[in-house]
């Protein structure tokens, strides 16, 4: 059996190759700052606002931007680190940070949404406390609202662009701000115009939504950390492709799993249970450049190669067959290699581990008397008979260079 892979140990690295992958990182960390501008300019300009026109809730809404620019920090290192390439402490890469940090901007989404929702709650039981406002304050919260609304759409088309869950979690947060954002306007919106409910009404509409993102994200996240594999069509595909490849007769023991924005895919697959080493290895390489051109998705890829189907339940061989060396050594004796002889030395031995038994074939150089050939034909007939771990012993005759 042979495990192949295309690339040594030393040179594997996330896939995409490492020039997709800088435009990759580039991307995800030029997307988030102009998020981290957008929500530094706009946090500024809502406090000067909200503090001109008694709008307190602007000033709030300036606290969660503010809060906004920590995760899009976060999101920033997270796209740098997660682009590293492979080390022999992480031999997959870095990729999980990614999906570490989409987890916990998932679980600020949900936090976020319950604070509206208590929010909401204690507004319902204080609204004749709610100040007057100046009409500036509903301006800048259409502002922010029309800003936020702009920057999640600009973050959402990045993150599909650039497949990247990382982008796509702090998209959603930005339109939880534009949520935010459009509580703060209807509010404001409501007061000037004498229905105060309005807010926190629709806050609690807004909590609900940004809980249920917030909740999918982070599962989403936490089925990636605990390995979760591809869904039962797309393993149907990836076989089909395994399948289609020359050389390949069978194909058992598939796995996958996600890494960010990558596949990992490891799959044992069977080959005629003669061929050489060399060969055995290239049907691996087939399979594997089969699979990449097939499936973009995955990127890097473990092929096991079977020369007959191991995929049943382990049983425990009866005993330990022969190794190289034992069977050299019965070869040895059955041509009468020793101290004095003139037997022919083998120039190759191949041996088949099948089916819990072994076969033995001999490479013997040309000059070997018909004499010497018939005797060797009875010891080895004798010994086969001696030696039930054997299933044939088999010489040729070399003919030509």
């Amino acid at each position: 059996m042979n495990h192949a892979h295309p690339h040594p140990p030393t040179a594997r690295a996330p896939l995409p190759p490492n020039g997709d992958e800088a435009v990759r990182s580039r991307g995800i960390q030029r997307t988030t700052l102009i998020a981290i501008a957008t929500n530094a300019l706009l946090s500024l300009a809502q406090i000067t606002v909200g503090l001109f026109a008694n709008a307190f809730s602007l000033v709030a809404d300036a606290a969660h931007t503010l809060s906004d620019l920590v995760t899009d920090v976060l999101v920033l290192f997270a796209g740098r680190r997660g682009a590293d390439p492979a080390d022999s402490n992480h031999p997959y890469g870095h990729g999980r940070i990614e999906t570490v940090t989409t987890m916990l901007l998932g679980a600020v989404l949900a936090a976020v949404g319950i604070g509206f929702l208590w929010s909401s709650g204690l507004r319902l039981q204080h609204m004749d406390a709610l100040p007057d406002l100046h009409p500036a304050a509903l301006a800048m919260a259409l502002l922010t609202l029309a800003a936020k609304e702009g920057l999640f759409r600009y973050t959402l088309a990045a993150a599909r662009r650039l497949k990247a869950p990382l982008l796509e979690a702090n998209a959603w947060h930005a339109r939880s701000d534009a949520a935010s954002s459009l509580v703060v306007a209807i509010g404001i919106g409501g007061s000037l115009a004498g229905y105060p409910f309005l807010e926190p009404l629709a806050a609690a509409l807004v909590g609900f939504l940004i809980v249920g993102m917030g909740v999918r994200l982070a599962w989403k996240a936490i089925r990636e950390l605990i390995d979760t594999g591809l869904s039962e069509d797309e393993l149907a595909r990836i076989r089909e492709t395994i399948e289609a490849t020359p050389g390949v007769i069978g194909l058992h023991d598939m796995r996958t799993r996600r890494m960010a924005g990558r596949v990992l895919c490891d799959a044992h697959v069977q080959v005629e249970p003669r061929l050489t080493v060399s060969e055995g290895h290239r049907v691996s390489d087939e399979v594997y450049l089969h699979v990449r051109a097939a499936h973009p998705e995955i990127q890097d890829m473990l092929v096991h190669i079977d020369p007959e189907d191991d995929g049943g339940p382990r049983a425990m061989p009866a005993g330990p067959l022969p190794a190289r060396k034992d069977v050299a050594a019965a070869i040895g004796q059955l041509l009468g290699i020793g101290p004095g002889s003139d037997a022919p030395a083998p120039l190759r031995i191949q041996i088949h581990y099948l089916g819990k038994r072994i076969d033995v074939e001999v490479l013997l150089p040309a000059a070997v008397p018909a004499g010497q050939l018939e005797a060797l034909r009875r010891r080895t007939e004798a010994w086969l008979e001696a030696h039930a771990e054997y299933r044939s012993i088999r010489f040729f005759q070399q003919i030509a260079p």
